[in-house]
């Protein structure tokens, strides 16, 4: 049997197609996973950023309502003292809202959807559902609280844009 001279020649090509083609693969395997690590700090970040936004509304509105700002002690009668913050301290202080059972309940189950102890940080499929859900949840009942306090955000900047275009014209 004769051996060809040229048969190396023509798997030259086949033979830069493998070698690139593994250069490749390895180069985007090392390059995916760092972009894949910046995207996923971005995205938690944001997420984690939306989940305090709402805590802090949620926070908040308990500190007043009166029925959750000083809940009632179980083993004595005293009332907590106030501290003597400053002479201004009451003129600083947002207004109570009015006690309400159903805003109550609605303010205490959005910061409970959002407690950070409560939300996990583990990277697998059934905490980042669970998250999502917990912060989906959440925003229905930030959505259902403003609408009862009249503080919709969304519809009262439209509103307010509306107007002010309409009265430059």
């Amino acid at each position: 049997m004769s051996v060809d001279p040229f048969e190396e020649i023509l798997n030259l090509e086949e033979q830069y197609y493998e070698q690139g083609y593994t250069q490749g693969y390895e180069d985007g395997d090392r390059g995916g996973k760092i972009e894949g690590r910046s995207v996923g700090l971005k995205t938690g970040y944001e997420k984690f950023l939306e989940a305090g936004r709402l805590q802090g509304k949620a926070i908040i509105w308990a500190n007043r309502i009166p029925s959750l700002r000083n809940p009632p002690k179980k083993n004595d009668g005293v009332q907590p003292q106030v501290s003597s913050e400053g002479p201004n301290v009451e003129a600083s202080r947002l207004p109570a809202l009015s006690s309400n059972a159903r805003l109550s309940k609605n303010v205490s189950s959005l910061h409970a959807l959002v407690e950070p102890g409560t939300l996990s940080t583990e990277n697998n499929d059934d905490a980042v559902n669970d998250f999502d859900d917990r912060v989906k949840r959440a925003q229905g009942k930030l959505k259902i609280v403003e609408r009862m306090l009249g503080e919709d955000a969304e519809k009262g900047s439209s509103k307010e844009s509306g107007a002010a275009s309409r009265n430059e014209i």
